[in-house]
């Protein structure tokens, strides 16, 4: 487990290095006035120092960005530690709930959504899937979960279905522009939770990762 990067003002990572999709599994912490934002914390049992920078760090109310329900992470751990000192909440996709033990603190949402700060949910996917990109106005932001991935330097796509011309048919046709749209926001930033986060010009590297041939896990090397 690293310690936190300020990798911006107000903008922190911490990272794993596992098994993941990716070598590098990302989380962050984002200064949203005097409130905090963090988006799939990876924290577990045993990461103390951590856990202590984590403490120095958060301050107001926190919010916990949840992108995919698979990364429901250590949001329940960080909720019991902090629940005494501030106002917590998370946030996500409603199947995040199958995932919790305990719901007390949890928001479900359907993508779409504006919250508290302008903080907005947005839906990609006919059908919509159930990751939920969020645009955090603070840091002129986007935060994936695992459709958007940086491989070698570069963003790229993860169709997350196994290739043949009908599923190529429908990811140009129906899932792509959805994630066109995306690139009309006013972003700076594209904060990726597997690999690196592009920090310039992020409006420009999320048009680029759309004319790339989709990622798949036997690209991986």
């Amino acid at each position: 487990m690293s310690r936190l990067d300020e990798v911006a003002p107000g903008l922190w990572r911490f990272t794993v290095t596992g098994n993941g999709l990716t070598p590098t599994m990302t989380a962050y912490v984002v200064r949203d006035g005097e409130d905090t934002i963090l988006v799939d914390p990876l924290v577990a049992g045993g990461t103390e120092p951590l856990l202590a920078a984590l403490d120095e760090i958060v301050r107001g109310r926190v919010r916990i960005l949840v992108t995919t329900p698979f990364h429901v992470r250590g949001s329940g751990l960080l909720w019991r530690r902090w629940c005494d000192r501030h106002e917590v909440t998370i946030v996500g996709h409603e199947l995040c709930a199958t995932r919790f033990d305990d719901h007390s603190a949890f928001r479900p949402l359907c993508g779409g959504e504006t919250l508290e700060g302008g903080v907005r949910a947005h839906s990609i996917g006919r059908p919509a899937r159930a990751e939920i990109p969020f645009e955090l106005p603070s840091q002129r932001a986007l935060a994936f979960g695992d459709t958007v991935l940086e491989i070698d330097g570069e963003l790229r796509v993860w169709p997350r279905q196994r290739e043949s011309e009908r599923r190529r048919a429908r990811y140009e046709q129906r899932f792509l522009p959805t994630l066109d749209a995306l690139t009309r926001l006013d972003i700076e930033r594209v904060l990726v939770t597997h690999g690196e986060p592009v920090l310039q010009n992020g409006t420009r590297e999320l048009a680029a990762s759309l004319t790339r041939p989709p990622w798949r896990r036997s690209s991986l090397h």
